[in-house]
């Protein structure tokens, strides 16, 4: 914590996730205490030709942001409730490619053989995979009826992964051949004791950064799935979708665009500074030098 607390921009980004979850978890107490919701219609807000009136977008008392073209919607309450969508597949997708990468990396490590061998083709694979392509395809044909934040995290979650995995092995090989995990095989500990009491708790560092650097990657997955129009469906607020409805009305609203690339932009710049700064505090070899 002193390192980290001696890197000003990791501190920044921290910073930035705090508030930004504090937002996600409070949304419909914000929205309320705003007295504006995503969903409701306020077309006295917009020029008969859908553009909303007055000027910045429609910036006024009542709606903070300004309200969106055609609908009339506030824009705040669909950023500051895009804000929980955006979060909840972003941490649950990275929740379960994590978890997926740990059992796969930690097990290809230490077991080897036929088992490595398949984990290591399978990865290959994997990451051999146009993702975004095949995420689109799958998109495409879950019914309408399904849960699509649920939907993303899966997709998004299950091909996520394999780069993580692939550290893991090889932290995993190199921890096995260490003198204190061969001391334990040798004072009668089992394989499953010695994984998880003496190899997973040196890969801790590891898992944290990974899973800090991870999040804005998906967060990002979600947003690009969802403005191509096969992520989150409306009405549901989402950044993705914001931004990709304001590129039809970038020549006549600029400012539609302006506060959701706004949210994106800031969360992931902020979880990658708090990434780089996690892993220089958490590395011996640069730490102590910073």
């Amino acid at each position: 914590m002193r390192r980290l607390g001696r890197d000003r921009w990791a501190v920044l980004g921290g910073v930035i996730i705090i508030l930004t979850t504090l937002v996600a978890l409070l949304a419909p107490l914000i929205t309320r205490a705003a007295g504006v919701d995503p969903y409701s219609y306020h077309l006295d807000a917009l020029e008969p030709s859908g553009v909303p009136a007055g000027p910045l977008g429609g910036v006024s008392a009542e709606h903070w942001f300004g309200v969106e073209p055609q609908t009339g919607r506030d824009l705040f309450a669909i950023v500051v409730e895009g804000t929980r969508t955006s979060f909840s597949i972003g941490m649950g997708a990275t929740i379960l490619s994590m978890v997926i990468a740990i059992l796969l990396g930690l097990s290809a490590g230490y077991v080897g053989g036929w088992w490595d061998a398949l984990v290591s083709r399978l990865t290959d694979v994997t990451l051999g995979f146009p993702h975004l392509v095949f995420m689109i395809a799958i998109s495409a044909i879950i019914p309408a009826s399904a849960p699509r934040v649920l939907v993303m995290i899966l997709i998004i979650g299950i091909l996520g992964w394999p780069s993580t995995a692939r550290v893991l092995r090889s932290r995993t090989l190199a921890l096995r051949g260490r003198t204190f995990v061969g001391a334990s095989r040798a004072m009668g500990a089992g394989g499953r004791h010695v994984l998880t009491t003496q190899v997973l708790p040196n890969l801790v560092a590891t898992i944290i950064v990974f899973t800090t650097i991870s999040i804005p990657g998906k967060i990002t997955a979600e947003a690009a799935l969802s403005f191509l129009g096969v992520g989150v469906t409306a009405p549901t607020p989402s950044w993705g979708r914001s931004i990709g409805n304001a590129v039809t009305w970038v020549s006549t609203d600029p400012w539609y665009l302006l506060f959701p690339g706004l949210a994106l932009f800031l969360v992931t710049l902020a979880f990658n500074l708090f990434g780089d700064g996690l892993r220089d505090a958490l590395d011996p070899r640069t730490g102590e030098n910073r």
